[in-house]
């Protein structure tokens, strides 16, 4: 049972949000969960899952595992919809019978392991990771939702980059922040 609610425009007019249900936008100001996505929103919740990547991996560096993994479960309940209803999150590095991980469990244990029922995630995000940039090959917005695909380089404490191909599609919850609901990531391929 999906729990995402869309309406039309025309239908959001006829409803009273009291201003405590709007978020804010980078920029400070009041955004109404029905406004339209814009591009720098988008661009700037890359930015946030990218620096979010390197806080947990720092954070595993200099305080340990369970503070890691604390860190990363208040990033999952801030940037991913598990609140929502499922998530379409495929890792760049999980294999069958648990490619794709739909709850905020299973997205947990590839950020940081320690998962007995995930027994294969080692911990994605505790790759001393320490930069992360985005260059996307474009992003698509469609009033409420956005969909955006690229690349996402990950460099890592000895300076080494590892390129993953990336999609993630947002929408806004009822605060009117982005909320990640869908996160397909893979290596480039390469041919032989």
């Amino acid at each position: 049972m999906v729990r995402y609610a869309f309406l039309t425009a025309a239908a959001l007019a006829s409803v009273a949000v009291p201003a405590a249900a709007f978020a804010k936008d980078h920029a400070g100001a009041h955004v109404a969960p029905y406004a339209p996505i814009t591009k720098a929103e988008v661009e700037a919740a890359q930015t946030a899952w990218g620096n979010a990547l390197v806080a947990i991996s720092t954070e595993n560096d200099t305080k340990g595992l369970a503070a890691a993994t604390k860190l990363a479960g208040e990033v999952l309940d801030s940037a991913y919809a598990y609140n929502m209803g499922p998530v379409l999150f495929k890792p760049t590095l999980t294999e069958a019978p648990q490619t794709f991980r739909t709850t905020r469990d299973g997205a947990l244990a590839y950020f940081v392991g320690g998962n007995s029922a995930y027994p294969k995630d080692k911990g994605f995000a505790l790759n001393n990771w320490r930069s992360v940039k985005v260059e996307n090959a474009d992003i698509i917005i469609t009033g409420d939702t956005a969909i955006s695909m690229g690349n996402v380089m990950i460099t890592n404490a000895k300076g080494e980059t590892t390129t993953v191909d990336k999609t993630w599609a947002w929408v806004r919850d009822g605060e009117g922040k982005l909320r990640i609901v869908l996160h397909h990531s893979s290596l480039p391929y390469k041919t032989k």
